[in-house]
């Protein structure tokens, strides 16, 4: 499929949301239903009202152990003066049981003195006292739920006992997904990374069953229009929905939109959303078929916004109410106005004030939907939002999640995942939301009270010391300590045998060479550039210093697949990559912790991991780290 240039053709997502379901309506799409056995309709929802046909209970019952009787014969009963029934004036019942014939009422049994032959009486009762009557519970022809309700544990006891055997629900809609998608090489390992493994059809297959859908997948077709058309008419045969995942990783394909065309009829071509620009909506009748873009990312947001009220309303079911909260960015959104734009973030409270971290933002970078705790929209016409600014976001986490989220923002290292993992496995609802932005970035994110961590590794050039001038300059106002962490071995990742030959920083001139670099602000962005004026090595003449990357594992994988030679980074990266590795120095990674953040039960839990023998056992996994204090105080700057 081809597009124009600038936005004036994408229809904004809002606008073609309700065409979209406005056509399919009119056109008939609309609820079916299905009768099943009232065992198995847990979770479903009613396509009619369901009425009682019995009353619950059908008889009037005892509602207590104890003894029936005429109520007026225990009207004199006292402890000072008992009333004595003789047997045939009452009968034993125990609670549930049905009311004898010529009682009107049931005393207790520890209001009663019994024995074969009599029974004492010291309280009297009254006319229908502790009876339950027939139909105190429903009474047949009652409605016990109304359509279009959900039903759950509750409702289906209460229709079971009001003699609901079968009844009739919303039909789950039969989602069709056809994929021309890469599928996993066989052997990951030998494909090196040549191959990237289509994911799509198992993410939109579950994200559909989670909206109530039950689905169908198609063997992969060929992007070839004839290919696809029959699959397609396969589809809408079969199914109530057809997801087409086809074409070129850059939106539907010119075949794949021809097919659709073919089969149906295109309403529209392309909305104003990002990730998604390139989504495609079809019809065939009052059958949806939406044309998903290749991009892992961009389909997920497309059928989040056009086809997910599509299954609810198939469903039956009532979206859930947003859950809202204001947040301050730690660092600025950068939008297209042409575009509705959707921004994973990472949420954390600090100091009562929610603070939203944004994520990878590209279209193929999956695990930012996995990292997510909220979604910040960025409105069409708008161009973003600056540091500091307060927006709305979207929670997918509880409050009460994020409450116990350790926010750590700064430099990267493996060391703080492996610290997530115990946290989990010692203090269960502990977690921990990292962004890697630099030590640079985490030592300002504490300064403004915008994290409860920053990892940090800052050498001063004047010193030679780590991280204690920086701390000392940047908190003037004090209120902070930095906490030793660990020593880890920096220095250059190379290829496997190092076929450049790369022995010192100025080797880093060669002819060919390809250098990847880390982000400005990032101790190791600081190394490198001091260690080239160190040796009088011009940057401009080293190829891709100016390409970044925003940790020491990306460096590590662009090595590893041959797309760089070359990068400043830690023992550890180079060691998971199975690469060599040329040290240039040990430098100290630790954290800093603002006053207002040391004393939280979770922050102090994280200290008694990092000074644990599990944490130390597996850094000696990592390898390339060396442990002295960790968690002891190395400064405190006061306030």
């Amino acid at each position: 499929m081809k597009f124009e240039s600038g936005h004036s053709m994408y229809t904004p997502p809002e606008t073609a949301k309700a065409g979209y379901i406005k056509t399919l309506v009119a056109n008939g799409m609309a609820p079916k239903t299905e009768i099943v056995p009232v065992a198995e309709a847990n979770g479903r929802v009613t396509a009619e009202p369901v009425y009682a046909k019995i009353c619950s209970p059908d008889f009037d019952s005892s509602a207590v152990d104890g003894f029936a009787v005429r109520a007026a014969l225990t009207a004199s009963a006292s402890d000072a003066a008992p009333a004595t029934l003789a047997a045939g004036q009452f009968i034993r019942v125990m609670t549930g049981d049905p009311l004898p014939d010529g009682c009107d009422a049931v005393v207790m049994a520890e209001d009663a003195d019994a024995d074969p032959e009599a029974v004492t009486i010291h309280k009297p009762v009254a006319y229908r006292q502790n009876i339950r009557q027939m139909g105190e519970d429903i009474c047949a022809g009652e409605m016990i739920l109304p359509s279009f309700s959900y039903i759950g544990a509750a409702a289906l006891g209460a229709m079971i006992v009001g003699g609901i055997t079968e009844l009739t629900v919303a039909r789950p809609p039969i989602a069709g997904v056809i994929t021309t998608e890469t599928e996993p090489a066989a052997d990951a390992q030998a494909a090196k990374g040549k191959v990237v493994p289509g994911c799509n059809t198992a993410v939109f297959t579950a994200m559909l069953r989670d909206w109530g859908a039950k689905t169908k997948v198609y063997p992969a077709v060929e992007d070839e229009r004839g290919e696809i058309l029959d699959v397609l008419n396969c589809a809408l045969a079969e199914c109530d929905i057809v997801v087409l995942n086809a074409g070129s990783s850059a939106g539907v394909g010119d075949a794949a939109e021809t097919a659709m065309s073919e089969a149906g009829e295109v309403l529209y071509r392309g909305l104003a959303i990002k990730p998604g620009h390139t989504a495609v909506l079809g019809i065939c009748g009052a059958k949806p078929i939406v044309g998903a873009p290749g991009y892992p990312v961009s389909g997920i947001i497309v059928l989040e916004q056009i086809l997910r009220p599509i299954v609810e309303l198939l469903c039956r079911k009532t979206a859930e109410p947003e859950r809202m909260a204001s947040a301050a960015l730690s660092k600025p959104i950068v939008s297209d106005p042409g575009y509705r734009e959707f921004v994973r973030v990472r949420l954390g409270y600090v100091r009562d004030r929610l603070i939203a971290s944004p994520l990878g933002r590209g279209s193929g970078i999956v695990t930012s939907f996995m990292k997510a705790d909220g979604i910040v929209e960025v409105p069409q016409g708008s161009e973003g939002f600056g540091n500091g600014e307060t927006v709305s976001a979207r929670l997918l986490r509880s409050e009460a999640e994020l409450r116990r989220s350790i926010v750590v923002v700064g430099s990267h290292d493996p060391l703080l995942d492996e610290l997530t993992e115990l946290l989990r496995l010692r203090f269960g609802g502990i977690s921990m939301a990292s962004s890697h932005v630099g030590s640079m970035g985490g030592l300002v994110a504490v300064r403004k009270g915008e994290a409860h961590i920053a990892g940090i590794h800052l050498l001063d050039e004047a010193t030679g010391e780590y991280n204690s001038p920086f701390i000392e300059k940047a908190m003037r106002k004090g209120g902070a300590r930095l906490v030793e962490c660990v020593k880890r071995s920096q220095g250059f990742i190379l290829q496997k045998g190092n076929p450049k030959k790369i022995s010192c920083v100025a080797d880093l001139t060669g002819s060919g060479l390809r250098y990847i670099n880390r982000q400005k602000g990032s101790g190791t962005r600081i190394l490198i550039d001091y260690l080239c004026r160190r040796d009088g090595v011009d940057t401009s003449s080293i190829d891709g210093f100016g390409r970044e990357e925003f940790t020491h594992t990306s460096v590590a994988a662009l090595i590893a697949s041959g797309a760089a030679d070359t990068g400043l980074g830690i023992f550890s990266a180079a060691k998971l990559y199975d690469l060599d590795f040329l040290p240039v120095c040990e430098e100290q990674y630790d954290l800093l912790i603002p006053d207002h953040a040391w004393d939280l039960p979770m922050v102090q839990k994280l200290l008694e991991v990092l000074k644990s023998e599990e944490f130390a056992r597996r850094m000696d996994v990592l390898g390339g780290y060396s442990l002295c204090n960790p968690g002891g105080v190395r400064l405190r700057v006061n306030s």
